[in-house]
């Protein structure tokens, strides 16, 4: 079978290097339809690329190149296919060849649609925890003699890639929100086709493409209605927003209230949560019956994702023990609570670009940390908005000082009745409800201003989906050089611009 080439513009998204990866890895798999994948010979092309996401590409064998190049792209030929990330705008070169040579084109999601989608076709949708949960299922089903087709946007902690096809029956998606693709404003889980959804929240987000509250709820009312009858909704009890259907097989997961009557309890309720500076622990009740979980995840919000995993699992015909021992050897995904440094001080690394996640991370920290907590907060494009503010009021209470550093640049259309505010307006929203923001939009300054002021037993925690331009790293070879004198003489990393 002949190899084809695919490229990919915006190859270095996480989600994007895990497809090029996974479209690298399994040529010639036969489908469950009896197709057989051709063998692709990979490209790709980004702004930048950086560890760990260059590390995979380079480590797959995959050809890639910084900036957008026509001649580059097409070195060895006009490829078959490109793969194009909203990170291609409307100017990008690459793009516009593309576009003009009639060359064929997609979407991730469209992509996915293709490739991973099974029959028994499982996506995990919500506000939060939908990286989390869809990494964490894949792992129990693979635990448990199961090969899923999947895709998370995550970098696993254990040995497992972020994305793969199989010929198994099953696959296993995240499920995002956000919209497809400049030519398709509907949302990327819009393609998958779920005949099972866990759906762990729905609380307004994304304002830069939902800019009212019902449109985002819309969007999952919309995905919930692609289930077909025979299917699967497995429903948090948080979410309160949307109308349940009697029409379809709905089971709830949620934290045990001393309100509920037994009637009233989730059909997988979790209780006795504790929490730990090296994991959690709890229990589930279903059916008359406890079972006990313990992991190494931090954050005690993380008991109602995994509890969410577990009754999906468990409705597919997964025993408890083995759902339970996939759990616990489940390290989690990179920069979810990540520990990047622990010692005296301690400096947490954590994807939340919102005010309710940051919200939910802040307060598990604070109920393990007694220490001072300085927070270093940027948000995504659609949480920069006016119309977001309202959200942000008593978001950081737990953390003792909010620190909002220099924002990426964004694109801004030109008719945009909103565009995103700058980090100065950003701070003074927040100091509304809080006494000590600060707003420092040199890199260097921010990191002498931790270093000056933190203490041991104190926390930093960042908190955003950009790469904080080399802060976390510098800011922890500063302090293993307090903690470790021997690390004094490791190389500084030099902070790179947006």
């Amino acid at each position: 079978m002949d190899e084809k080439r695919i490229h990919f513009i915006g190859i270095c998204g996480v989600a994007m290097s895990a497809l090029a990866v996974a479209m690298k890895k399994n040529g010639h798999v036969k489908l469950p339809d009896g197709r057989h994948v051709t063998s692709w010979a990979v490209t790709g092309s980004d702004r930048g690329f950086y560890p760990p996401v260059s590390i995979c590409l380079k480590d797959a064998g995959i050809e890639y190149y910084p900036g957008w190049h026509v001649d580059l792209m097409t070195k060895d030929g006009v490829p078959d296919l490109v793969v194009v990330g909203n990170v291609a705008g409307s100017h990008n070169p690459e793009w516009l060849y593309v576009k003009d040579h009639d060359i064929p084109y997609v979407s991730y999601p469209e992509l996915i649609a293709k490739y991973f989608v099974r029959p028994n076709s499982i996506v995990c949708a919500g506000t939060f925890g939908k990286t989390t949960s869809a990494a964490l299922l894949t792992w129990i089903l693979k635990e448990n003699g199961y090969d899923p087709s999947y895709m998370f946007g995550g970098v696993s902690l254990n040995e497992m890639d972020s994305a793969a096809f199989t010929d198994s029956s099953y696959s296993i998606l995240e499920g995002d929100e956000y919209k497809t693709s400049s030519w398709d404003p509907r949302p990327k889980f819009a393609h998958y086709s779920p005949t099972h959804l866990l759906l762990t929240s729905v609380e307004w987000d994304h304002a830069d493409v939902y800019p009212k509250e019902s449109l985002y709820v819309d969007a999952f009312k919309s995905l919930i209605e692609r289930i077909p009858q025979a299917g699967l909704l497995v429903l948090s009890e948080k979410v309160s927003k949307i109308k349940r259907s009697e029409d379809q097989k709905i089971i709830t997961y949620g934290h045990n209230n001393p309100n509920y009557r037994i009637t009233e309890l989730p059909n997988y309720c979790y209780m006795n949560v504790q929490t730990s500076k090296s994991g959690i622990s709890f229990d589930i009740l279903h059916n008359e019956q406890t079972y006990h979980i313990a992991t190494p995840l931090l954050g005690d919000y993380m008991a109602d994702n995994i509890t969410g995993c577990f009754a999906m699992a468990h409705q597919i015909g997964i025993k408890p023990e083995g759902i339970i021992k996939a759990i616990e050897s489940f390290k989690s995904i990179k920069r979810r609570l990540e520990k990047r440094l622990d010692g005296p001080i301690t400096i947490f690394d954590d994807i939340a670009h919102s005010p309710a996640k940051s919200k939910a991370v802040l307060a598990s920290l604070r109920k393990l940390y007694d220490g001072k907590i300085i927070a270093v907060f940027e948000p995504n494009t659609g949480n920069r908005k006016k119309e977001s503010f309202p959200s942000y009021d008593q978001a950081f209470n737990s953390a003792d000082i909010v620190i909002i550093p220099r924002l990426t640049s964004v694109k801004i259309a030109a008719d945009d009745p909103s565009p995103p505010v700058e980090g100065d307006a950003l701070a003074d929203a927040i100091k509304k409800t809080h006494k000590n923001v600060r707003y420092i939009d040199d890199d260097e300054k921010l990191v002498q201003y931790i270093i000056d002021d933190i203490r041991d037993g104190d926390v930093v925690v960042f908190l955003g989906s950009h790469g904080f331009r080399g802060m976390i790293e510098q800011l922890c070879l500063s302090f293993r050089g307090v903690i470790d004198e021997e690390s004094l003489d490791a190389p500084r990393i030099p902070f790179s611009e947006a």
